[in-house]
């Protein structure tokens, strides 16, 4: 055993180099609007997805008018973004990051079966359109 000491040694050794050399890859990103830091390795594309938690929202104008029409407010729409459901069969994830659209729904704090769809590009996100899934109403939006 006295003689597979240094060995041992030797190859627990090169184990922590080769640790250390690895977790100096990673680049250390900061992000100022949310004051956090994280870990993104430099070679890896990440994954975008639907941003839960966005530095901004943007409403289209056929959003905007959607929502006056069907009486949808601000705080309904990221009530839904923070707590629905993705509906993936009526979402678009084809293509790029910034062409891809979320259908997501839920039930508003008054009840109303909503569709929002969400179009996210960076950590902004873009509200498409919105629908009252459980009633027909008669908007004039173009």
């Amino acid at each position: 055993m006295k003689k597979l000491a240094p060995y041992l040694l030797l190859i627990v050794l090169a184990l922590v180099v080769l640790l250390v050399k690895y977790c100096k890859q990673f680049a250390t990103v900061n992000n100022p609007t949310k004051k956090q830091t994280t870990l993104v390795a430099p070679d890896v594309k990440q994954p975008r997805g639907l941003n839960r938690h966005p530095s901004h929202i943007n409403y289209s104008k056929h959003a905007q008018c959607r929502m006056a029409c069907r009486s949808i407010d601000a705080a309904e729409v990221q009530y839904i973004l923070e707590n629905g459901t993705i509906n993936y069969k009526k979402s678009e994830l084809q293509g790029e990051d910034c062409r891809k659209k979320y259908a997501v729904e839920g039930y508003s704090k008054d009840k109303q079966h909503l569709r929002v769809i969400f179009a996210p590009c960076a950590d902004e996100v873009t509200v498409v359109t919105c629908i009252d899934i459980g009633k027909e109403w008669a908007c004039d939006c173009k």
